[in-house]
């Protein structure tokens, strides 16, 4: 029968006997641990001299002896010699050491799983009788998939713990191009405090006593103002709670993640940031214009619509080679393009509206400067939209017009 036990082998010694291939794969996993690390061996392989050297690894070069394993909480032998190997295993047994022994793993006293990691949780896969490293590596690669996909239970059940803020990045709102990370994040979440936009599909898929609360905000609307939502992250993550602030695109573009973060750190509460796909570059993606394009854009200028025209934007529009992109500019649109044609961008300049990219009603307006404000509101142009202006937003840049789905170039 096998029983398996967690370890901690943080600042506790392990002796790795043997500087082969083994020994290359094995010595990372303790090292990720923050083991205090002692390789015998007389010679090493490329992999593990470089461990060695980067680590400052402590290296006897020479055969082991007995001496080699006092103090030793675990000890680990791949010598690549099954006899050298079952004298450590029994220095071991008689010491009583746990032992790894990579010759004959099916008598050794320990072995290790096959591990993987979702955040806090550790899960691990080993055979009770004799030794499949394969199926277990397989089975454990299914199970991470699973971990990745947040279709797990991996809330945490016994309460009294830390709490801790973590801002997710959502993307353009598709769930699968939530980030991986992202999705873990949300399987954890006591609470999940949203936005409108973004991956809010995935919100149907957790569990039914996680808490969700709408904090979107919509152009002219804002029901919660940004100072109370900062004191909602701080007072629920003060209650214990593991909290998600899901948002579209990503938290630190326009997003006022640096400020929610600033109120988390100034109350003492742990935080942290997941990026995601910002609209910036995503949206435009979804409609086939690349914001940089060899001979054509050298850099991207991003603008809030919503904001004063700086001299920089400004100077971007008047730019040929710069692509300039607008999120939240549909209502500021005759400013934008008032400001650009005093700033010298000629009236021919290729300008692309996307609407709801990534969605199934998605839509792009083509025109240019000179007639895109009367083509918007012909087409009835609305909000959430992201405005490209450049000549990356010519219509036959990378595709015919007609190959571009949802496109009403004019």
């Amino acid at each position: 029968m096998t029983t398996l036990v967690g370890i901690s082998l943080t600042g506790r010694r392990v002796v790795m006997v043997g500087g082969g291939s083994v020994a290359a794969r094995r010595l990372p996993r303790f090292l990720d641990e923050g083991a205090d690390i002692v390789v015998v061996a007389p010679e090493l392989s490329d992999g593990v001299r470089e461990l060695v050297e980067r680590h400052a690894l402590s290296w006897m070069p020479r055969p082991v002896r007995a001496a080699d394993i006092t103090d030793a909480w675990l000890v680990h032998t791949a010598t690549g010699d099954p006899r050298v190997d079952a004298r450590v295993a029994a220095w071991c047994e008689r010491r009583r050491t746990l032992c790894v022994n990579a010759s004959d793993g099916a008598h050794s006293t320990t072995r290790l799983a096959a591990e993987t990691r979702s955040g806090d949780v550790v899960v691990g896969v080993v055979s009770d009788t004799g030794v499949d490293p394969r199926r277990a590596a397989r089975l454990r690669d299914a199970v991470a998939s699973l971990l990745r996909d947040g279709r797990l239970p991996l809330r945490r059940r016994r309460t009294g713990g830390a709490g801790r803020v973590d801002l997710v990045g959502g993307g353009p709102g598709p769930a699968d191009l939530l980030t991986v990370r992202g999705r873990r994040l949300l399987a954890e979440a006591d609470v999940v405090v949203a936005d409108r936009l973004g991956p809010t599909d995935v919100l149907s898929e957790l569990e039914p006593d996680v808490e969700v609360i709408d904090v979107g905000k919509r152009p002219g609307h804002h029901p919660v103002p940004q100072d109370e939502i900062n004191d909602l992250l701080v007072d629920l993550a003060r209650q214990g709670k593991r909290v998600v602030r899901l948002k579209g695109g990503d938290p630190f573009v326009y997003g006022r993640g640096g400020e929610e973060v600033a109120a988390c750190l100034a109350a003492g509460i742990p935080v942290d940031v997941t990026p995601g796909l910002t609209s910036v570059v995503s949206v435009p993606q979804a409609a086939g214009i690349p914001v940089t394009h060899r001979g054509t854009s050298v850099g991207v200028h991003v603008a809030n619509g919503q904001g004063e025209l700086s001299p920089s934007t400004l100077a971007a529009l008047a730019d040929d080679s710069v692509t300039t992109v607008v999120l939240m500019g549909v209502a500021a649109l005759p400013r934008l393009v008032a400001a650009a044609r005093s700033a010298g961008a000629p009236e021919d300049r290729p300008v692309a509206i996307i609407e709801r990219g990534h969605t199934p009603e998605q839509r792009t307006t083509r025109s240019t400067l000179g007639r895109i404000v009367a083509d918007a509101a012909a087409a009835g142009v609305r909000n959430p939209a992201v405005i490209v202006i450049g000549d990356v937003a010519r219509a036959g840049l990378l595709l015919p017009a007609h190959a571009l789905a949802g496109d009403a170039s004019r």
